[in-house]
This record gives structure tokens, sequence and C-alpha cells, in this order.
């Protein structure tokens, strides 16, 4: 029997998370999961990550991995209360320790941050795999939206997180520390090597136009029709057009309080002498000057 994939999303973030499972086995992964997170108030809540949990439960599946395509600038990631409540092992691309370095600059956080990736259960690097059941996965390294990310290919289904979005929105942005248009053109066209019939699911879908949601496409549709980077497409019109649009967007909602959980594998900042976590705001260092 095939992997079976069930997708969320997380209207705030407009974040797709995914739970895959063998039927056979019962064993599963989760992909990205969300935390929620009330900006205004510093309030975290986790009523949409309980609807993965409660589907893992009432499937009755062993949960055994929890995988982040990288370390997500735009939401923060429910992966620690989801391990607390049904185990698993969070994984992620060895890229994160040059992740965890540099902004563990920006934040200041050489006496809290370990930049080793040791927050992490266990470090993917191109070319390793992982198992449901008895399927196998494949690890891809497809940096270029950052240092640290990475694609899980199984049983014919490429999640690719940021890498690419649907082909009418194209692909993720390359201006974030240790980004590169140039490797993100390198890393779809590893994807587009793929057979074309590979199912590609996205981790964001901001609906353009006011579409409906749409989270999955072949990579012959996006060969085919991806705005930003198609069959034929060479690699300085790429490194062109991502550079001009990158220069038009402004940094993402939730990057500050974000990046400084997710750097953590989810865990929160230690606690100060009054029981209470704390995340940092730099003043007149990231983004556009005011």
């Amino acid at each position: 029997m095939s992997i079976q994939v069930q997708a969320f999303f997380h209207q705030p973030t407009s974040t797709l998370s995914y739970v895959i499972r063998d039927p056979q086995s019962g064993e599963a992964a989760v992909i990205d999961p969300a935390l929620d997170f009330e900006q205004a108030s510093g309030h975290t809540g986790t009523e949409f990550a309980d609807q993965l949990i409660d589907y893992i439960r009432q499937h009755k599946l062993k949960l055994v991995w929890i995988l982040e395509t990288h370390a997500h600038a735009d939401h923060l990631t429910a992966a620690q209360y989801i391990k607390q409540q049904l185990g698993g092992r969070i994984a992620i691309g060895r890229g994160i320790a040059r992740v965890q370095q540099t902004f563990s600059e920006i934040f200041n956080l050489k006496d809290s941050l370990k930049a080793d990736g040791s927050d992490f259960d266990h470090l993917f690097e191109e070319g390793d795999d992982f198992k449901l059941g008895a399927i196998r996965g494949q690890v891809l390294a497809t940096p270029g939206h950052t240092n640290d990310s990475l694609t899980y290919l199984i049983d014919g289904n490429a999640f690719v997180g940021d890498s690419l979005f649907m082909p009418d929105a194209g692909t993720a942005r390359c201006d974030f520390p240790g980004g590169s248009p140039e490797l993100l053109y390198a890393s779809v066209q590893k994807l587009y090597a793929l057979p074309d019939d590979t199912r590609i699911y996205v981790c964001h879908d901001y609906q353009p136009g006011g579409r409906e949601l749409k989270y999955v496409a072949t990579v012959a549709e996006h060969k085919r029709a991806n705005v930003h980077i198609g069959e034929t497409t060479k690699t300085a019109e790429f490194v062109d057009k991502r550079s001009r649009r990158d220069k038009t967007l402004g940094l993402p909602r939730l990057i500050l309080p974000s990046i400084q959980v997710n750097i953590r594998a989810g865990k929160m900042p230690p606690q100060e002498d009054n029981g209470v976590s704390y995340l940092k705001l730099p003043l007149n260092l990231l983004g556009k000057s005011q």
C-alpha cells in the first residue's frame, strides 16, 4: 500500500502541515507543524497542533518522525508540543547549525543556545534516508531559501518546504541570511529531475488572486507553468527575477518570534529568574530602516 497524506491548513500563517502514514505498519510522520501565536499578547496556543494530534490518535498511529523542512521565519513550530504528546524524533537538515550561528549573533544568544544543532534529535544530510514502516524515504538537500532547506521524498511525494510554492506563485524568497538565488535555482533543477508524476507538496499557499486553497502539483506541472522557474528558465533569468522580487518584500510578520523558537527545535527561550520566557526584539537591525 502507498503512503497516505493528510494536509492541514493553518489559516493565520497560510502554512500547510502534513501527517503522512504507512497504512500497513501504522507508523507516521508530521511535517512542518505550526503553533498558534498571538503576537500582540505573546500567547501561544495549540488548537491547530491538536488537530494533527487528534488525527494521529483517531487513526491509532505511531508517530516516529517530526520532520522540519527548515527553520521557518513565518510561523512557530509545534514540534516540541507534539513530541511531548506523542513522542517521535524531531529532525531537520544539518545546515541548521549555520542558521543557528547566524541568528545567535543577531539575537545575541551565545549564552543560551548551542549553535551545533543539538536541540534537534536528528540532523539529516543529502542522501540520507528514513523509514515509515517498510517504506523508505530519501532526503534531498535543497538550499537557497535557507541554508538548512531540505526536501523529504517518499513514495512519489516530495515535501519541499518553501523552495517552491504552487506554480502560480513561483518560489520562495532568497534574501534571508544564508539565502541564495543561485543555490535555489540548482535545488529546483534537482527537483525537476524527479519523475514528472512526482507530487510536490508545498508548505505555504497564499491563495493568489483569492483562489481556493491548493498545495500539491506535479513536477510536470511546475516545469510547464511555474511563474518563476519553468523547464527552460536559465540561471541568470531566475536570479534576476528572484532578486528584483525580493527587493520589494518586507520581512515576514512573525520572523522575530518564530526564528528564536524554531532554531531551538520549538523550545521556548530559557525561563528567567521570574519563571517567564522572553523573546528578544532587536531594534534597528533587520530590514529597512524606518
